[in-house]
């Protein structure tokens, strides 16, 4: 049985024009000529300095970009893209009023609209569907049901589990999980993806953790015996979270207020080894 719902805190923005292929493939971490009717790319927008400002799902109907986005973002990315558009031809609106970001899992969607625009979810096949409709569809599931699933796959939810001018995209899993293009040529802040990765300087992975004991806040410290602190919880939905822990801790037991917690590496983690680690 497919679940789907509507994602109420995220909004979408337009970005028009003959040049708007080439103006957001200079800054964003992906490629974006792989957006396509049928198919969304994830990308990052970072600072000059490599860090995570905001990422996004990029759709195309072949005429227009729609990028999928925190609400709250919408307004700040209108300001930080505009400054880079120049003579470009190129126009960015926030049309977040006329669209409504649903997330389907556990399934495929059924017979849609000509007006909806549906792709997978460029993540991983257990993250179902992303689907962008004028008004909101028949929802059989609430957003929270959705955060428990994307939780328990490990998958970063925006400035919920990033910290804006701090965060590394490798940290949050955006090379295994496809938000990263390595042969596109250059974009902002790729300098320090690049060296990451190469030079293997991560030091912590955002990871699932499973709960046990009162939920603790977002923002917590997490604790290994004696009190070292190891990392920070990040988002969190009743027994499910995700958690920015060092890597030379995830075989200590953890505490986190007065809760434990376990942390896991999800399968496609596992796939991809120690490899930018």
């Amino acid at each position: 049985m497919a679940y789907l719902t509507v994602l109420p805190q995220r909004g979408v923005l337009q970005i028009g024009g003959e040049d708007r292929l080439a103006f957001l493939q200079g800054l964003v971490s992906n490629d974006v000529t792989q957006a396509a009717p049928g198919r969304a790319v994830w990308a990052a927008l970072l600072t000059p300095q490599g860090k995570w400002l905001a990422d996004f799902f990029i759709f195309s109907d072949g005429t227009r970009l729609l990028l999928d986005c925190e609400r709250a973002q919408a307004p700040m990315l209108v300001q930080k893209l505009a400054r880079f558009r120049l003579r470009a031809a190129v126009s960015i609106d926030d049309v977040s009023a006329d669209w409504v970001v649903h997330a389907l899992w556990a399934g495929a969607p059924g017979p849609l609209s000509p007006t909806v625009l549906a792709a997978p979810d460029p993540r991983l096949p257990e993250a179902g569907w992303r689907l962008l409709a004028p008004t909101a569809l028949a929802a059989d599931a609430r957003p929270e049901d959705w955060d428990r699933h994307r939780l328990a796959l490990g998958l970063p939810d925006g400035s919920r589990d990033l910290e804006a001018e701090k965060s590394v995209l490798l940290e949050a899993g955006f090379d295994e999980l496809g938000g990263i293009s390595w042969t596109k040529g250059c974009y902002l802040g790729q300098e320090l993806t690049a060296r990451t990765k190469y030079r293997g300087l991560l030091k912590r992975r955002l990871l699932p953790v499973s709960i046990a004991g009162p939920t603790p806040a977002p923002g917590s410290a997490i604790l290994a015996e004696g009190g070292e602190e190891i990392g920070r919880l990040r988002s969190v939905q009743g027994a499910h979270g995700l958690a920015l822990l060092r890597l030379d801790a995830l075989d200590r037991p953890a505490r986190c207020a007065d809760a434990t917690l376990s942390p896991h590496r999800p399968a496609w983690m596992a796939r991809h080894g120690e490899g930018s680690d």
